[in-house]
Order: structure tokens, then sequence, then C-alpha cells
């Protein structure tokens, strides 16, 4: 992993000594029509948001598969495959002990395959009596309302259409998720016998038995109509609110949310097509990806795609198979949705994930993702961090940081913004992605500077934060960028053309800010750079970072410093820093310069009140690189999306944009003046 002895080492992932129960795991057994998943997972209240797994396993034994002869004739589950099942169940168990899940910690849910077997209630009774374990069966409202707490998890905020493609059947619903609360159809799910192998199977029946291209031509016809009505019938029983209505009619057409092995593998094959395309797209999760309807609907296009390409990341053979079979029900839901489809979130949010959601009280549901998952590498002084991060953002739009995490739609290249909207600070820059980058600190601060701004920039796609369920990918991209911004935007230049790739994924005013805002964590760095109790005592008299700390964490400030402790400090303790920002049109020698007001506050002590460590000093030549992020070769283009990189590589220094006549926003992009003081106190001299 790199970064030697002081890479943290989190709970969540190293389990429990062999034996040694542990009732926050669980061990659950997804037994689905198309594979067999087999997962354990950690519900310690701290981290349980975001659902942690310690282990992961797919069986691929297709239970659908083995219950239909050549003819497409149902038969019961063989006696090899109930064997073989039963002897992954009995490994599964051992591999539980080894963790130390507890026996009764243990469930295997079962869907649509087991239901409608021939022989299903022979084969659950046999597997009680050979593992001990008891097989829960999930009606279609129960599979349907399953699916729905997966899709819940896999995001901040669900608003729109939902379905499931499992192997037998799919399910459809709407689905709205508040405070960690959620809400779906009265009529729970709707659910159909067309999952990606039941479908598969029947148009091969189709293409088997017709006896010419006509007569193929029409089956399949009469196969899309009943599925159109079917969907139809179904979206008018769903009651669908007309909030979302309204919404879909604003923006040409509902979101949908997928989940499911046969969707999950038509995502990866949208994946595959972003990331073969010159612009790379720059993260390989299929959690959050989403694809516009243009792409989705593509169905042409991805079946050409699934039949030529040699390999396809995360598409095996039997999902290339179905390929056919979903992108016929992608053409029929394309067609047959009221007003419109204008985009597919997909969720890695199936029945492990909605089991074990549904079973979390709301407090932990509500919180955010990205700030839970980064919460086990914050030093004690995350929450001042936090504090003053959110402090050098203007006051004026304090209201915008209560938002949940971003979701939004790439925008805002096309147009030159005016001094107005210069003034709005992105809603994307939200509370706990302030909290999060507080967290995430000094996580690459031990490495060597030819490191740690590239393992900063991975951290939301291959490194420690990348297996974080829940998070999307646009927040991704703006805890990595803000991550690498702290550490000076110090890259290789192989690495320029993954930073531009998680560029496309913001708009101009979120990258201006993420350069402001990693300057100022920069600056932070470096007067605080442990972040740990010799910073934390330059705060002891700062009740706003005690609330925030006692509200954070649970723990009192008094209890972080003992006593002892205390009396092994030097006597030089760091002056009190604090914040304050402001917009502004009084800058520059003309004073009629409009922009920011960044001011810095030192407030000095008995013992220090002369300033022996020169922290002012320091502080004055540290803001010079947020005084960078001001200058105008510096802003962000608009034209080409093609962003700001370090002067030496940049393109942006040409004399077109060095020489703008006018000198205003509109001759070199997306940003803004900053101006920065200064200012100390000395509130002891000023008494004496």
């Amino acid at each position: 992993m790199g970064g030697g002895a002081k890479v943290p080492c989190l709970p969540a992932r190293l389990g429990s000594t062999k034996h040694q129960s542990n009732s926050a795991l669980w061990g659950i057994v997804d037994m689905g029509s198309n594979g067999i998943r087999f997962s354990i997972t950690d519900l310690s209240p701290s981290t349980a948001r975001v659902l942690p797994t310690l282990y992961a396993y797919r069986n691929g034994t297709s239970l659908y598969e083995a219950q239909y002869d050549d003819e497409g004739n149902q038969i019961p589950i063989p006696e090899d495959i109930q064997e073989s099942v039963i002897g992954a169940f009995l490994r599964f168990e051992i591999f539980c002990s080894d963790f130390g899940v507890p026996f009764k910690n243990i469930r295997i849910i079962a869907t649509e395959a087991t239901r409608k077997a021939i022989n299903g209630a022979e084969f659950v009774d046999r597997v009680a009596r050979e593992t001990g374990l008891r097989v829960e069966i999930l009606s279609q409202a129960d599979e349907g309302l399953t699916g729905a707490w997966g899709i819940a998890s896999s995001s901040s905020e669900v608003r729109g259409l939902v379905m499931d493609l499992g192997g037998g059947s799919t399910q459809i619903t709407w689905m709205m998720t508040k405070d960690g609360h959620m809400q779906t159809s009265p009529k729970g799910a709707f659910s159909f016998p067309y999952g990606a192998a039941a479908l598969t199977q029947r148009l091969t029946l189709i293409e088997k038995k017709s006896k010419s291209h006509e007569e193929e031509e029409a089956k399949k016809e009469a196969l899309r109509q009943e599925m159109k009505e079917n969907f139809l019938s179904a979206y008018n029983g769903l009651e669908v609110p007309a909030e979302l209505v309204e919404k879909a009619k604003e923006e040409d057409g509902f979101t949908l949310y997928l989940s499911g092995g046969g969707f999950w593998g038509w995502g990866y094959l949208l994946l595959y097509q972003a990331q073969k395309h010159a612009e790379n797209y720059p993260i390989s999760i299929i959690n959050g990806f989403v694809a516009p309807r243009k792409d989705f609907a593509d169905t042409q296009e991805l079946k050409k795609v699934a039949k030529r390409a040699k390999r396809i990341f995360r598409v095996s053979d039997r999902r290339r198979a179905q390929v056919p079979a979903v992108a016929f029900l992608v053409s029929v839901l394309a067609e047959i949705i009221p007003h419109g489809i204008k985009e597919a979130q997909f969720c890695q949010g199936g029945v492990r994930e909605g089991i074990l959601f549904s079973t979390l009280p709301p407090e932990i549901r509500m919180r955010s993702p990205i700030e839970t998952a980064t919460e086990p590498f914050a030093r004690l002084l995350a929450p001042k961090l936090a504090k003053l991060l959110r402090d050098a953002l203007p006051r004026i739009e304090r209201p915008r940081l209560v938002g949940v995490d971003a979701n939004d739609i790439d925008d805002g290249w096309e147009e030159l913004p005016s001094q107005k909207l210069m003034r709005n600070i992105p809603s994307s820059f939200t509370k706990h992605i302030l909290h999060a980058m507080a967290n995430m600190l000094y996580v690459h601060s031990d490495m060597t500077k030819e490191l740690s701004s590239a393992a900063a920039l991975r951290t939301t796609s291959t490194g420690y934060l990348a297996d974080t369920h829940g998070t999307s990918h646009r927040n991704r991209a703006l805890l990595a960028l803000l991550l690498e911004a702290r550490y000076d935007s110090d890259l290789p230049p192989r690495e320029y053309s993954f930073r531009q790739a998680l560029r496309r994924l913001l708009s101009p005013a979120e990258l201006w800010w993420i350069n402001y805002l990693g300057a100022v964590a920069l600056v932070l760095s470096r007067v605080y750079p442990s972040g740990g109790e010799d910073d934390v005592e330059a705060f002891e008299d700062d009740n706003d970072y005690k609330d925030a700390t006692a509200s954070s964490s649970g723990t009192a400030y008094s209890n972080h410093l003992d006593a002892a402790t205390r009396l092994q400090r030097p006597h030089h303790k760091k002056p009190h820093l604090s914040i304050r920002a402001a917009f502004a049109d009084d800058l520059g020698s003309s004073g009629k310069k409009p922009g920011l007001r960044l001011v810095f506050m030192l407030r000095m002590r008995k013992h220090n009140r002369d300033d022996p460590m020169k922290m002012r000093e320091e502080l004055e030549d540290s803001v010079k690189k947020i005084k960078k992020v001001g200058k105008k070769k510096h802003w962000i283009r608009t034209t080409d999306n093609e962003n700001n990189l370090d002067s030496d590589f940049s393109d942006l220094a040409s004399s077109e944009y060095q020489n703008s006549a006018d000198g205003d926003s509109r001759g070199f992009g997306w940003g803004m003046k900053v101006h920065v003081e200064i200012k100390v106190e000395n509130p002891e001299a000023d008494a004496t």
C-alpha cells in the first residue's frame, strides 16, 4: 500500500481473532438466480453507514439455468447442484468462524430461483439439516422491498424510479429518501419474469423454434408488446408522487436507479465505453456511475461492443451472453416510461445491502457516507480544521453548506460567469465534504513530496476510500482533487491525464473553489503539522472547538489531554488561529476590483505575544499559495474544460489569455481575485 509503518490500520478491515465472537459482524448469503454471493460485513455503529465489507466472494452457480433443460422445460434442482451449493455453505460457515461472526448472525437469503423451484421446499430442508442454517425465501413483495433498501444504501439521496434486474425477475417501483427514511410506493414493487437469464431463455427459444425470420420477429414483437403493457400498467399502479412527475417533466425524464446483476453488466459495458474514449473516464466503480439517456439507451452499440470486445472489465461470459436480452429490456423501458429517461444511475445495492441497511436505525442511515468513511483517519484537530475550512468560505453562502452529498450533473462549461454567479459557492461543498477533507488532511503527510500529491489524488478511486459504499462519483472526484490540492498539486506528468479526467466530472466553479480550499488547507497543515495533541492545545480556550469535538466524537475536550501529558509540553505554545472570509468589491490597487477577502487572525498569548516563533512571518510566506489561486492565469477556463495545470506545463498562460484587453473574468475564465490579510491580536499586551 505504501506509506510505511504509519499507514492507518482500520479495525473494519482486520476482522477478529479466530473464535472471538463479534456481534457486530454479519455473514450474508445472497442465493440469487444467476449466482450466489457470500459476504461478511462489520456493522459497528461508527462505520455501519458504509457497510464495511471484510470478506466477499461470488459462486457462479446459476440456480435458474440449472432448473431448465435444453427444450426450456423446468426440472427440479439437480442433485449435483444441491451438493455443490451446500458445500459452499459449509465452507462459508468456517470462514465466518475465522472472522468471528456469531453463528446466529449468518443468514441465507433466497429469491426467485429458489422460490419457484419444483423441489424448492425439499432443497431448503436439506440445507437446514446439513448446515444448521435456515434459508429465508423472500416473497416477491419482500424481494422488491429489500432491493429498494439496497438502492437506498447506495446513495445519499434517491429521487426517481428504481429497478432491480436479477436472473429470474425484475422489479420496479419509485423511491424518495430523506434523513435516513425511505418512502416508496404503497403498492410495493411490481415484479415481472423478465430477469436477465429468464429473458435470455425466452429469446433463445423464440429463435430456436421459429421457422422463419418473419415468424421470429413477430414473436419478439409480441413479447415486446407484452412487456410494454406490463411496465406501463405497473407505472400507473405505483402511484408515482406528483413531485417526482413534475421533476421528470422539468428535467426531460426520470432518473433511473438500477441494481441487480443484469443491470450491473449493462453498466460495466457503458463504463468500458467511457474508458475506451479519449477522455478516459477516471473511476472504475459501478456504484454511483451515471449514464445519460443517449448512452444508456444505445442498445445497438452496446450489443456490438459485447460481441466484438476481447475482454470487458467485470463482464463475464455469462453476462456477455445475456446482453441481447438486457438490451431488449432497455429498449422497452426507453420507449414506454412516461416522460422519458433523463439518466441511469447504477447502484451496488442488492440483497446483501438491502438486508443490512434496513436493520440500521435512521440516525445511522442518514449519515454522510464519505464523512463516515473518513472518520477512522481523523486526527484530534479534525473538528477545528473543518470549522476553519468552513470559515474560509464567505459567510453569505453559509446556508448552502447544509445539503446532502452532491449528485449534481456536470454543467456550466458553456457560459462565462457573471459577478453574481461567481458569488455563489457551489452546493457540492457541503459540511460533509469539508469534514471529510479535514479528516483526511494528514493521511499522506508522512510520504515524500514525490508521492503525497499523487497518492492523495487516487484516494477515492483506488486508495483508502475506494470501497466506500454510497458515495457518488462526483463526490469522489471532489474529495480527491481537494486532497491533491492540499499537497500543492505537485504531480508527475503521468498523473495529469487522470487529474484532467476527474476534473471533467465537475464544473468550473467547483474546480476554482477546490484550488482555493486546497491552498487554505495547505496553510493550515503548515501551521498545525501534526493535527494531534500539540496542535489541539492551541485551541484549549476555544469553545467552538470544544463543542465541535464533543459532538463529533462523543468525547469531551478535557479528556484529550491528561494532566501528566500537559506537564511535558514546551513552554511556548502556538497562538490561536481563526479565519474570516467575505466577498468584496474594493480590492486591487484601484480599490474597485471584485473578489474575496480572507483574513487570518492570530491571537497571541502572554508567553508568545512578541511572536518568538515567528508565526506571522511563517504565515505570510504560506499564504502566497492562496494568493496564487486568485491570479488570472490560474483561473479555470470555461471554453473547453481544459483546466489549470502548473504553469510550466499549461497553455493557459498563452498570449491570448495573458494579454486580454479588458482584464476581466471573461478574458480568463472562472475565478476571482483573492486578497489575504493577517491580523495579530494581543489582548494581554493591549490590556497592559
